[in-house]
């Protein structure tokens, strides 16, 4: 047995479904379809006395009909046949299992308090390791292991730590669409053996993962927890999205996974202490993902923004003041700069940029964000997307070669820089529409171009003003 149980599962050589069905829709039958469909690389053993077959594989009667090692159980049965799993899997040598069982002590009910605790009792007592219960357990492409058939079969470098299952199928789901994707997910639910020190550990230590995102509802050991969390933040951006802030959230997630939520202002008081960064919704938690998967660490608050009309450039401004980012004017020596470049409107403009005072094509938002790119006075940099200006480009180019010469890519990225991208395209739903086109486009050329983009200026300041305060905090 390896030195970490985690690594004992992402390098099992066989994994055995108990309550497998030829149907991969949930449950026993979505896990095996997720290992055949993400190309496993060890045997797999599908276990239900119901069936011979599914999904073109055998299926045993019971884990202990299985004439070979298994490594791996995933335990899909009702919670009065989980105790019985477990003792097969015992006598197998099974080496972890991930009990996708629920309605144990999360229900408050005697028999499944029970339950669960004869369950983490034979665990302890045969050396075996526990996932959950009632959780969706591992999702790590690369390694061939998905608790859902239609997750991303691309991997990338984001993890995520997750006390829910469905939120983190949301997550994964979502975080594509803003260029997001994740080495490894790990679900725990109720957590009797490995918890969310455990998880948040070893993705710390994990080459493949830059940044950490969390959703916890309670820490299973508080002590640990602060010394893994303190750990980990110093090794890379570790992201927490607490759930169970108020009274009815925290009465929830009792029923939810059986856990202590803790009052808010604690956890809040732990991110201080240990550089961690607090989200305040699942959106903020993807918005984050972004700027830290994609910028360069911000450095100071001194913001440049430049491309919106009127309003909304008012609006940007005043979205980075709320969140404690500095929005500073234009000096002499820049406005110089725009003069001696020819830009009518030199005396004129400032910052933020409104595009629409230009009176010809000698101001353009890619000239102003080169200029903020190229002048210390600036530490990062917001584009409202939409009013490039300038000359038109050039025809036969790509879309992304268009933005990355309008918005001058490859000078503006040398800075941390960040643009807002609206969610729908003048409030268009149709997706044959003409604008609504333009808008997945220019999302999908971000994208190419790794440039991270958000749905409002404010959730772009907010983001870049908690990545500076994590930076702060490490002196990075």
């Amino acid at each position: 047995m390896s030195s970490n149980p985690i690594d004992d599962v992402l390098h099992a050589k066989s994994v055995a479904v108990v309550g497998a069905t030829p149907s991969g829709n949930w449950g026993g039958g979505g896990f095996l379809a997720g290992l055949i469909q993400y190309d496993f690389k060890g045997a797999i053993y599908p276990v239900n006395p119901k069936y011979t077959e599914a999904m073109g594989l055998k299926v045993y009667p019971t884990l202990l009909d299985i004439p070979e090692q298994v490594d791996y159980v995933i335990s899909c049965v009702p919670a009065r046949l989980a105790l019985g799993i477990l003792e097969q899997a015992v006598q197998k040598g099974v080496k972890t299992t991930h009990l996708f069982t629920a309605r144990l002590a999360e229900t408050g009910r005697t028999e499944g308090i029970e339950t669960e605790n004869k369950i983490l009792e034979l665990a302890k007592k045969s050396g075996m390791r526990l996932i959950g219960p009632n959780c969706m357990g591992v999702y790590a492409p690369a390694y061939g292991i998905s608790f859902h058939s239609d997750f991303p079969k691309e991997s990338g470098s984001v993890g995520l730590v997750s006390q829910s299952g469905m939120l983190a199928r949301e997550i994964v789901k979502n975080a594509p669409f803003r260029g997001i994707f994740f080495s490894k997910v790990f679900s725990y639910g109720n957590a009797i053996d490995l918890n969310e020190s455990d998880y948040l550990g070893y993705l710390a230590d994990d080459p493949e993962t830059s940044v950490i995102l969390c959703y916890i509802e309670g820490a299973k050991d508080g002590p640990r927890f602060f010394k893994t969390l303190k750990y980990a933040a110093a090794q890379k951006p570790v992201v927490i999205l607490k759930g169970g802030r108020g009274q009815s959230g925290a009465r929830a997630t009792s029923s939810h996974t059986a856990s202590l939520a803790g009052s808010f202002a604690t956890w809040e008081a732990l991110a201080a202490q240990t550089g961690a960064v607090i989200a305040d919704s699942a959106e903020e938690l993807i918005d984050l993902a972004a700027t830290f998967r994609f910028l360069p660490p911000i450095k100071g608050k001194r913001t440049g923004i430049a491309g919106g009309a009127g309003g909304s450039s008012v609006l940007a401004a005043d979205a980075c003041e709320s969140t404690g980012l500095e929005v500073i004017p234009l000096s002499d020596a820049f406005r110089q700069s725009l003069k001696d470049q020819g830009v009518s409107v030199w005396d004129w403009i400032g910052n933020p940029a409104d595009l629409s005072i230009r009176e010809d094509d000698s101001l353009s938002v890619g000239l102003m964000l080169e200029m903020m790119a190229k002048d210390p006075d600036f530490d990062l940099l917001i584009a409202i997307m939409g009013m490039p200006g300038g000359p038109p480009p050039a025809p036969g180019l790509s879309p992304e070669e268009i933005l990355r010469q309008q918005y001058r890519l490859d000078i503006t990225r040398q800075k941390p820089f960040l643009t807002v991208v609206a969610d729908k395209s003048l409030g268009v739903d149709d997706e044959s529409d003409f604008e609504w086109k333009m808008l997945l486009q220019t999302r999908t050329s971000l994208i190419k171009n790794g440039v991270p983009f958000y749905p409002t200026a404010h959730r772009a300041a907010a983001a870049a003003a908690k990545a500076y305060k994590y930076y702060r905090f490490f002196n990075r």
